[in-house]
């Protein structure tokens, strides 16, 4: 005969540390070293204390610094064993749950914005950037080309713009492209939905070369706020070269004949 063995289930409860008399009374003790510590900050009212272990706690004090406004000092207590006086174990600034924090850190790379780019200001590109690829240079091959044939190659490379040690990839115009149309100069504002035409068809509209001029170009026209931009083929505004003034001439008006009086000079 056989008999089977069951084991009930095992649950593991987690006990809180039960608050140190001597430690959690030691508040002016915790107060002096944090007044210490804050220097100019400043410390506040008690705001309690927390069991973090056996004859440990922490001991929370305001910060009355008005930039600091919900954070508070938390001063640790400790006691040894058997010992009937406590110990400052450490002192530190930390955020309450109100408290205003700094963003989260971003490398400095990713926190640089369009437009960042001002005078005197260099920003290097990264070897890896998506956005570039090497371009055609002829360099490679200058060591094994004969003189003649190679300064005619770099005549025709600089003549087709070409000679770039880097150049735009498809991920570099895409998101150009995307930019541009989502920007001042593309179709979708209410500059554009009151022209009275699209830029394609005006006169100031140049386009640019390569594969983006088949969507954009650059205004051309002094008098709009877009000369010197970047404006797609459907963007428009109201100094379309198409927009011109009435011809007005000059009315003058009919002669007078005066035939009431005369001229008694005309007869002596």
């Amino acid at each position: 005969m056989t008999t089977a063995l069951t084991t009930a289930p095992t649950t593991t409860t987690t006990r809180r540390p039960k608050l140190d008399a001597v430690t959690a009374a030691a508040v002016d003790q915790a107060r002096v070293a944090a007044e210490a510590y804050a220097g100019d900050f400043g410390v506040g009212e008690h705001e309690g204390v927390v069991a973090d272990d056996e004859r440990a706690v922490t001991h929370l004090f305001a910060c009355t610094h008005p930039g600091y406004q919900g954070w508070h000092w938390a001063v640790s207590m400790v006691r040894a064993s058997r010992a009937r006086v406590a110990t400052v174990n450490e002192v530190e600034l930390l955020p309450g749950d109100s408290a205003l924090l700094a963003p989260a850190w971003l490398p400095w790379e990713q926190r640089i914005q369009g437009g960042d780019i001002v005078p005197g200001i260099l920003l290097p590109t990264l070897d890896n950037d998506p956005r570039l690829e090497p371009g055609f240079t002829g360099g490679e091959h200058a060591a094994d080309a004969d003189p003649a044939e190679w300064s005619a190659t770099r005549a025709v490379v600089a003549e087709l713009g070409l000679g770039r040690e880097r150049v735009l990839t498809r991920e570099g115009r895409d998101l150009a492209v995307e930019r541009w149309l989502a920007g001042d100069g593309g179709p979708d504002n209410q500059m554009t939905r009151q022209a009275p035409a699209e830029c394609i068809t005006c006169g100031y509209f140049q386009r640019l070369s390569g594969s983006l001029g088949v969507q954009f170009g650059v205004c051309t026209n002094e008098f709009s706020s877009a000369d010197g931009r970047v404006v797609s083929i459907d963007h428009g505004c109201g100094g379309h070269s198409n927009v011109v003034a009435e011809e007005r001439g000059v009315e003058l008006p009919g002669p007078v004949y005066d035939t009431v009086e005369t001229d008694d000079v005309l007869f002596d």
